[in-house]
């Protein structure tokens, strides 16, 4: 018997999980329990979200013992539909971050463990942290990051609670702190301000260390000033923050360290702010930064431009569409100006990754390259859909037989065709996006700006269906529901 008991224990202690389990049913009620929560909006057929599990099971185990603690939830997207839907849960795994049971912000990090744990870590304290002494300012603003102050003499004033709840959303963002201490203010000349305050190390002639908000006290207001503000006129692009660089925008990639050598680095980024501060002085939206050759050389490669040697910046530059430009001259300040003028008046020829265009491309699947991809998909006559596929991607080659019968099949549509891509080999203009392999578009023939990604099945039953239903003409071959349509016989 009492060997049945142990068992019984061990394998309820095996079982158990330190991840909470919400439903619709309970959601709302056991998330606002607690300060902060991470929950998993997960679905159990998920590949994704297997893979997932033990990984966020390890980390809700060590972070309930956190100081404080930070629960983990999930919560089953086939049974508690209503939640997922309500929080706009489009794929699993899909992880958010929930402060005192309200949504706070998307979760963005790691995938595993360690990862998990540090980064939930990182907001477990408060987003705002208290300044109470002249020293604690000091030591805030010593660091290499951005930081906002709130300077109050009431810290229950409006203003006071406007910029917590903005702290409580931007906190991943940039580094917050507030103080209502009298020797504080008197220090840094500030009362009932909110001030952004920028790095030492990034200090120049070219721009203000310290912006002072003056706008009304909204959080969307505030929020705005600080995404406009918080790169400065050429910041330091790493690959923390590169998403949030706007274009067009122009890159001096050299050997920038902040750590090792921080005067060599602003001798560079000085040269270009002194560019970007002329030209933007004239009104023109153009955008500004510096960034390692070493930590952005798969970047640098997708220039063409390989390994970058010396000690000058090499320039590149991405427009709104995204297609990307090279300066060719040795970097000096007269052709820096010269290439961003001529960037920005559509002077410079875009640089494309292309294969070179095949001869012979009178194949039943139409072979692109980045260079006659205006030419075939774009083709304004004809309806396309076009697969961007790796060639050591598996799926891909089951699928190239199919495609290729598919392409046999349409043979005789004159408004449809069939083709493919090596997305490594080429680049892959906007609007498609690629992210996985076999990625599969379908181009309209009038809709050619508003591609259609195909989410159907991979048989050519499957792709010849959703081209008879979705072509903009029916096709000559087949009917809309996608049957064979029957040859007129002469009597």
């Amino acid at each position: 018997m009492k060997t049945v008991v142990a068992v019984l224990a061990f394998v309820t202690a095996t079982l158990a999980s330190d991840v909470l389990e919400l439903t619709d049913s309970d959601f709302s009620t056991k998330v606002a329990e607690h300060e902060l929560i991470l929950v998993e909006f997960f679905a159990p057929w998920c590949g994704h979200c297997k893979r997932l599990a033990p990984e966020y099971e390890r980390a809700a185990t060590s972070l309930k013992d956190n100081d404080p603690p930070v629960p983990l939830a999930k919560v089953d997207c086939t049974a508690s539909e209503e939640t997922c839907k309500k929080y706009g849960v489009s794929g699993y795994p899909t992880l958010k971050i929930f402060r005192a049971g309200e949504f706070s912000e998307e979760y963005g990090g790691p995938r595993e463990a360690d990862g998990i744990i540090k980064y939930m870590q990182t907001r477990a304290g408060p987003t705002s942290k208290e300044l109470n002494e002249v020293a604690d300012a000091e030591k805030f603003l010593s660091k290499s990051e951005y930081g906002v102050i709130g300077f109050f003499e009431d810290g229950e004033s409006e203003l006071a609670k406007t910029f917590q709840k903005t702290a409580d959303a931007m906190s991943t963002d940039v580094r917050f702190a507030h103080t209502t201490s009298k020797a504080v203010q008197d220090k840094y000349g500030f009362k009932n301000d909110i001030v952004l305050f920028q790095p030492k190390r990034l200090h120049s002639k070219f721009e203000d260390s310290k912006i002072k908000y003056s706008d009304d006290a909204t959080v969307y207001k505030i929020k705005d000033w600080l995404n406009s503000n918080l790169l400065g006129l050429c910041g330091h692009r790493t690959q923390g923050n590169a998403e949030k660089f706007k274009k067009p925008l122009v890159v001096a990639f050299y050997d920038v360290d902040y750590v090792k050598n921080e005067k060599g680095t602003n001798y560079w980024r000085n040269r270009v702010m002194k560019v970007a501060k002329k030209i933007k002085g004239e009104g023109k939206s153009v955008y500004f930064a510096v960034s390692s050759h070493k930590d952005f050389s798969y970047e640098l490669g997708e220039y063409g431009m390989g390994d970058v040697s010396g000690d000058k910046p090499v320039i590149a530059a991405r427009d709104e569409r995204d297609r990307k430009y090279i300066m060719s001259d040795e970097f000096s300040m007269d052709n820096l100006e010269k290439f961003v003028r001529d960037f920005l008046d559509d002077k410079v020829e875009p640089y494309l990754k292309s294969e070179t265009v095949p001869e012979d491309n009178d194949g039943p699947v139409k072979v692109v390259v980045a260079k006659n991809f205006d030419e075939i998909v774009n083709d304004p006559d004809r309806d396309v859909l076009i697969e961007f596929y790796a060639p050591w991607c598996g799926h891909c080659k089951q699928l190239e037989p199919k495609f290729t019968e598919l392409g046999e099949k349409l043979a005789d549509e004159s408004g449809v065709t069939i083709a493919k891509m090596d997305a490594t080999a080429n680049d892959v203009a906007k609007p498609y996006e690629v992210s996985g392999f076999p990625t599969i578009y379908f181009a309209p023939k009038g809709s050619k700006n508003s591609p259609k990604k195909y989410s159907g099945g991979r048989e050519v039953d499957d792709f010849l269906k959703y081209l008879a239903k979705e072509s903009t003409e029916e096709l000559e071959g087949y009917k809309r529901d996608g049957k064979k349509k029957k040859k007129k016989t002469e009597l």
